[in-house]
């Protein structure tokens, strides 16, 4: 075992440029990190500069190091898609062939629509492709005042369901999802992830989403290297919505994030322990509160909060850790529409321990971070699992 620990952190949306075929996902010129950097008058990211990651994508405030400490290298996505299960299931090893279903341009049909209205007891009001924030402003009075359900869609695969927190009740919100993602486990329905998205707030101009967000996702079609790693009797901490988007599958423990920078304070807050396998973050609000919202400066400055904190774990860390971040696709905040982008993602691999750092071969699938896993815990892949380990290089 060459590192006792390592520390997967997954900078949700951070995607570094448009990958050859993303014309054919109407993703033509994208590029987030760049596009953010573009937007920012300053940009305060010190402990990802001296990682190298100014090294492998050009920002116009940030120069590269001489010397930087990590290796660093550009990934492509082998899967057909762009959205969150696809990308992190790729990195634990499955190769997602068949997009998940979209109802992005004309809503969900009318008998699921019928059946959840019948299952739930209550109205659906919206039925369509919309941002959270937005139909929180058009529907929620509506919701609130009539005993409705809004639910909604995106460009993703996903049936959101809104609830207020006070008025709908957050366990009974949780049962109308469970049942949404019951019906639309049949093929014609079948959507990625159900999500329930609780809010607060009485009348337009001061709804709030709130972090009892909580994902109803598809099981894994295979078994992971996380499986693996939990069956070899590691430990397999996930933070933040980790464990929703692998249905616990191979996770032996689990701790809700409220934001961001709550889950970077768990994950640090996990360095003190004596533990053996891997820690696995996601950092969603990159994503939702700024990509989906086409908020340039908001996603910069969720950055700077993120390199703060990268500071106080990169000062935790061991001879014998592996810290590695990434990202699962990307969402250009100044992109048209609210959807994600079909972008490479950055990796960047550091440990104290290193010799010294580098830029790596470009690859041309996610799972590689999976396949490094295993190898270094002496696992094997489980059947099927693409990916081939890097840790040599390491």
């Amino acid at each position: 075992m060459k590192y006792r620990r390592i520390i997967t952190i997954v900078l949700d949306s951070m995607g570094i440029g448009a990958m050859p075929d993303a014309d054919k996902f109407g993703d033509q010129g994208v590029d987030t990190l760049g596009h953010i950097s573009e937007k920012m008058d300053d940009f305060v990211i010190p402990n990802l500069q001296k990682l190298g990651l100014a090294n492998l994508k050009a920002l116009r405030q940030v120069p590269p190091v001489d010397a930087p400490l990590a290796k660093y290298m550009r990934m492509a996505e082998a899967s057909n898609g762009k959205d969150t299960m696809t990308g992190h299931w790729e990195m634990m090893g499955l190769h997602v062939t068949k997009p998940f279903q979209t109802f992005t341009e004309h809503g969900f049909p009318p008998d699921l629509i019928e059946e959840l209205e019948k299952r739930c007891g209550k109205r659906v009001i919206g039925n369509k492709a919309a941002s959270g924030t937005e139909i929180l402003e058009e529907l929620a009075e509506e919701e609130i005042a009539t005993g409705a359900m809004i639910v909604y869609t995106s460009a993703d695969s996903v049936l959101q369901i809104c609830g207020n927190e006070e008025t709908f009740d957050l366990q009974n919100l949780y049962r109308c999802c469970e049942i949404a993602r019951e019906l639309t486990m049949k093929d014609e329905w079948k959507v990625g992830r159900v999500i329930a998205r609780p809010y607060v707030g009485k009348k337009k101009g001061e709804f709030r989403r709130t972090s009892n967000r909580h994902d109803y996702a598809l099981k894994p079609f295979g078994r992971t290297v996380l499986n693996a790693l939990k069956d070899a009797g590691y430990d397999v901490i996930s933070v933040g919505k980790i464990n929703d988007i692998f249905v616990g599958e191979g996770i032996t423990e689990a701790l809700h994030s409220d934001s961001s920078v709550h889950g970077m304070e768990q994950t640090i807050e996990l360095m003190n322990r004596d533990l053996t396998g891997l820690i696995f973050t996601n950092l969603v609000d990159f994503d939702a509160l700024w990509g989906h919202r086409r908020n340039p400066i908001g996603y910069g400055q969720e950055i700077e909060h993120f390199d703060e904190k990268l500071g106080m774990l990169l000062a935790q860390l061991r001879d014998d850790d592996l810290l590695l971040l990434t990202a699962d696709h990307g969402n250009d905040p100044t992109y048209t529409g609210s959807d994600h982008t079909r972008e490479y993602v950055p990796l960047l691999a550091y440990s104290p321990g290193m010799k010294q750092g580098g830029e790596l071969p470009q690859t041309d699938t996610f799972a590689v971070i999976g396949a490094t896993i295993a190898d270094n815990f002496g696992v094997a892949m489980p059947q099927g699992c693409i990916g081939t380990s890097l840790l040599e290089r390491l």
